[in-house]
């Protein structure tokens, strides 16, 4: 029989969601995580298949003097990984609510694959790598040398070294490559099965793990399967290393065998952009530079499907689409534009944006911000990050504590001011729920906040106002999810008082028809002032050909 041609690539959300863009904790080493799974699987059942987080937490804090929120933040990435439905997100969202006055004892019972959780771990020294490098070249946000990387519009775009560059599907696979044998060696410490004369084995369990990592397919791309499918397929087997009498794979033989299958992913970024559908949603009106929008949803699997936004400038774009539904969102080098995303999608990268405000519906994993300046983002999400941005504001509705990496300052956190009719649905179709909401708890990683010179602030209640969204939709949401806190709500009821106030102060003048009409006048002009030189004017004019409601 022939041996059919398996392809494999590195999975979009480990890589793009799970990695956090910052220099890991100093013992997430290779030599450390050995001694981990070696603890573990001491541990019983606390430990192996499944590392209970009592066990981890013990770990972490007493074994690598990690902070216990260093901790949380590390396990509780892991498990936005996991596959769940959103009924059981939402389900152990209000679980954590029911059990908020004794929240410990709810986060020692919960657990994580072991195996897959110690890959996850040592997947953190992406970052590191890159980081290294900018002691010869002495970047503030550092990164790898690599060649120049396709635009939407298939351009290439050099210098994108810069302090603000995220790690490319390029150089997620060279590190991969270069450190195969330590990810394979570590799987092969924690695995029940030893070596044998000649060869160390793999269990099938350990190639299980790896579909943290890889999935891929055996017939060019038709169907997508997890890599030990594709391993264990029978017409793969030989070449993967695969022994029907040990029921396990030779070390040797699956490693040259991945190494040769490893491919670039034809749902990534850069396959998008090369063979993605263009859609038409950027309309480039009053001559401004029509943006680029790509998805790769006429060809990708559920899983894998992406919606890439480029270069939208000056415009306002609103979207309540089924193709934004569940797929991942790239928005990129977008600048004074307003983008509204109302559809429940799996997460949301936002990169090297510019005085831009987005409104996002609601996020199942995470919401990254990268490398931006003058960014409003209005969202509910599993969690969110911010890196290498200044003068950013974020107005948050989320069950984690927001994380605040390198490179950032004057960071403003608000709470989520909101709403649209959809809204509650979109919530439930990626398991949120209104509570907990830890918008003000930030967990703030590496040098640059201090208590003397904080990155960030919550925002004053005198600078709050709600947000209306201005698109009618059908469905059940009538207000904010959660209400807002007492004293945002109170600052809101005392600036409605003052204008009650002002109202009334204008009937008591007693003004004649004619001033009636002057002042009419006098207010108009002055609000079209403020309009213009808040760019309001400009939001409110990118409305008009919405027809007032978003396009499908």
């Amino acid at each position: 029989m022939a041996h059919a041609s398996a392809n494999l690539w590195l999975k979009f959300d480990t890589f793009n969601i799970g990695i956090l863009p910052v220099a890991p904790h100093p013992k997430l080493s290779l030599h450390y995580l050995k001694k981990i799974a070696l603890y573990a699987k001491n541990k019983g059942k606390a430990g192996y298949p499944r590392l209970a987080y009592s066990t981890w937490k013990h770990i972490a804090c007493n074994k690598l003097g990690m902070l216990e929120d260093l901790a949380w933040m590390y396990f509780e990435g892991f498990d936005m990984l996991c596959e769940y439905s959103p009924e059981e997100r939402l389900q152990r969202r209000q679980d954590a609510v029911r059990h908020a006055k004794n929240i410990d004892t709810w986060k020692n019972i919960q657990s994580v694959d072991t195996l897959q959780f110690l890959l996850y771990l040592y997947l953190q020294q992406l970052h590191k790598i890159s980081l290294r490098s900018s002691l010869v070249s002495g970047e503030e946000w550092p990164s790898r040398a690599r060649s120049p990387s396709p635009d939407i519009d298939g351009r290439t775009s050099p210098g994108l070294g810069s302090s603000t560059k995220s790690v490319d599907e390029s150089n997620q696979q060279v590190f991969v490559l270069n450190h195969l044998s330590d990810i394979l060696g570590l799987l092969a410490e924690a695995d029940s099965y030893s070596s044998t004369a000649n060869d160390v084995l793999l269990s099938v369990q350990s190639v299980e793990a790896l579909g943290l990592l890889f999935e891929g397919s055996v017939n060019k791309n038709k169907s997508v399967q997890l890599v030990h499918q594709v391993a264990l397929h029978q017409q793969t087997q030989a070449k993967s290393g695969y022994s029907k009498i040990t029921q396990a794979f030779s070390f040797k033989t699956f490693e040259s065998w991945l190494r040769s299958s490893l491919c670039n992913s034809p749902f990534g970024v850069t396959g998008c952009i090369a063979s993605g559908h263009r859609l038409q949603w950027s309309s480039g009106e009053d001559g401004a530079k029509r943006g680029r929008v790509a998805t790769n949803c006429n060809k990708a699997p559920k899983s894998s499907q992406l919606v890439i936004l480029s270069q939208i400038s000056k415009q306002t774009l609103a979207k309540s689409s089924q193709i934004l539904v569940d797929s991942r969102i790239k928005i990129h080098r977008c600048h004074y534009a307003f983008i509204y995303l109302l559809s429940p999608v799996r997460s949301v990268s936002i990169e090297k944006c510019r005085h831009t405000t987005i409104i996002v519906g609601a996020v199942e994993t995470a919401v990254h911000l990268v490398g931006c300046e003058h960014v409003t983002v209005i969202a509910a999400a599993g969690r969110f990050s911010v890196s290498g941005s200044t003068l950013c504001t974020l107005h948050m509705l989320t069950p984690s504590r927001p994380l605040l990496l390198g490179g950032n300052d004057s960071i403003t956190l608000a709470p989520y001011h909101t709403h649209y009719a959809m809204l509650h649905q979109h919530m439930a179709a990626v398991g949120l729920a209104e509570k907990p909401n830890h918008w003000n708890s930030p967990i703030c990683v590496g040098p640059d906040h201090t208590e003397e010179h904080p990155v960030h602030r919550c925002m004053s209640p005198k600078e709050f106002f709600t947000f209306v969204i201005p698109f009618d939709m059908d469905g059940i949401t009538a207000e904010i999810p959660g209400g807002l806190p007492s004293r945002y709500e109170r600052a809101l009821v005392d600036r409605e008082g003052q204008i009650n106030n002002w109202q009334q102060a204008v009937k008591d003048a007693g003004l004649d028809v004619e001033q009636k009409k002057q002042f009419q006048i006098l207010v108009e002009n002055k609000f079209q002032i403020w309009l213009a030189e808040t760019g309001h004017k400009r939001e409110l004019d990118g409305l008009v050909p919405s027809g007032g409601s978003p396009g499908k």
